[in-house]
């Protein structure tokens, strides 16, 4: 029974990180890029992501309300934060060129 527990704590401690990584997340998003996504406003996200990480940390994983947390968590993770990364410019290419512009590169008009 000792080794559940260790598991069931683990496990816990991970769904808190997990729920907290994504409040962080969405903290840091700009406002604008949820909305240019077409997806939930960035209050809506903080909101339901606190949610879920006060309830992952009150409730621990015995109760059925972190399994809602986790499933919203998973849903900003999966759907909202590839969308937001995209539209903010955060996603997709690494590094770049300096003479790159925001809507592609310059070449001064060569």
């Amino acid at each position: 029974m000792q080794g559940f527990n260790s598991f069931l704590s683990l496990l816990n401690l991970a769904l808190i990180v997990f729920s907290g990584f994504a409040l962080i997340d969405a903290a840091i998003r700009r406002e604008d890029a949820f909305r240019a996504a077409d997806k939930k406003t960035k209050p809506f996200w903080l909101i339901i992501l606190a949610l879920a990480f006060v309830v992952n940390w009150i409730f621990g994983i015995l109760s059925f309300l972190p399994i809602i947390g986790l499933i919203a968590t998973i849903v900003y993770m999966v759907d909202v934060r590839p969308a937001v990364r995209q539209v903010s410019g955060g996603g997709g290419r690494r590094g770049g060129s300096s003479s790159d512009g925001p809507y592609g590169p310059y070449n001064g008009g060569r």
